[in-house]
């Protein structure tokens, strides 16, 4: 070997060297967030930029930003039928997207579980353009002597350099104020509790649903599933279609909404197509092979997320 060729050698493991050692380092110099004391984001999914079914008027009392919401209450739970014309019960998290948002979850070198005690970052909260409920998951992997939170926002991991791999993985978790409360969850191995995250260096707070493992589409997109619903007032009438309620048996909460899917088929999504049907059809409507011979004033009138919680 010649001197030249090892010089050459040389120089290259030199820069090797040096380039692993910058992306060691990337985060030298900034210290690792406490989320116990943490600013909090302002967050809420009523106002007239974030909500769509769900806007905060002066007559509907539903809470302002950074109000707690009792989920487990109307306008928040309804009770339909299943396919097979079992009861059922779902959240009610307003419209959303086809568009998932993306979700970013650190992992160190050589693990596939994520760093222990790193809070999952976002970009997007309610009201913010591009904001959903359903994220796509993007994994980013850290140095092995990475700190807990020392990356707290999409912008320190633009800046770090990490290697940054998008899944087909998909998770539903709406974004809601700090102490919110969903009680309810379909398996019982589900935690009914919130979740920290951070955005832009601020403290979240998020519901997590798994009723179903979930994925993208094959051009990106949430899955969707069809439901059947009608209301008090008919949508081609005045003050009729959502504003007016669903319709209900009398005395009750049972309405006689018909989701197309339940948690265990291959089908399901909690991301509802929704077909509004004409409230004559009520008292026929037990199941899904009922609600597909009513008549649909509104079909694909929007989606809706409503995760199933209880099946009968």
């Amino acid at each position: 070997m010649n001197a030249a060729h090892y010089k050459t050698i040389t120089l290259s493991f030199g820069l090797l060297f040096l380039i692993a050692s910058c992306k060691k380092n990337n985060t030298a110099g900034i210290t690792a967030k406490n989320p116990a004391t943490a600013p909090q984001a302002s967050i809420d999914r009523f106002s007239s930029t974030a909500g769509h079914l769900q806007v905060r008027t002066a007559s509907n009392g539903l809470p302002g930003p950074n109000e707690p919401v009792n989920f487990d209450q109307a306008p928040f739970i309804t009770q339909g039928f299943s396919p097979a014309g079992d009861t059922v019960k779902y959240y009610n998290f307003d419209l959303q997207s086809t568009t998932p948002a993306p979700i970013w979850v650190l992992s160190k070198a050589g693990q596939t579980t994520s760093v222990p005690g790193q809070n999952n970052i976002i970009d997007v909260i309610p009201g913010d353009p591009g904001y959903n409920d359903f994220w796509q998951v993007y994994t980013v992997t850290v140095p092995t002597d990475y700190v807990a939170n020392t990356i707290t926002s999409y912008q320190e991991l633009v800046a770090s350099g990490y290697t940054i791999t998008k899944t087909n993985s998909l998770v539903n978790c709406p974004v809601v104020p700090n102490g919110s409360t969903a009680s309810i969850r379909f398996s019982a191995s589900e935690s009914a509790g919130l979740t920290t995250g951070w955005y832009k260096d601020s403290v979240v707070y998020y519901f997590n649903f798994a009723e179903k493992a979930l994925s993208v589409t094959s051009s990106g997109d949430v899955p969707v599933s069809p439901i059947f619903v009608t209301f008090n007032i008919n949508p081609n009438l005045p003050n009729g279609g959502p504003a007016s309620g669903f319709k209900e048996e009398t005395g009750s909460v049972q309405t006689h909404n018909v989701i197309g899917t339940i948690p265990s088929d291959a089908g399901y999504s909690p991301l509802w197509e929704v077909a509004a049907y004409d409230n004559g059809s009520f008292n026929s409507v037990l199941n899904l092979s009922t609600a597909l011979m009513a008549p649909i004033l509104v079909p694909n009138a929007g989606y809706v997320n409503c995760p199933v919680v209880y099946l009968q």
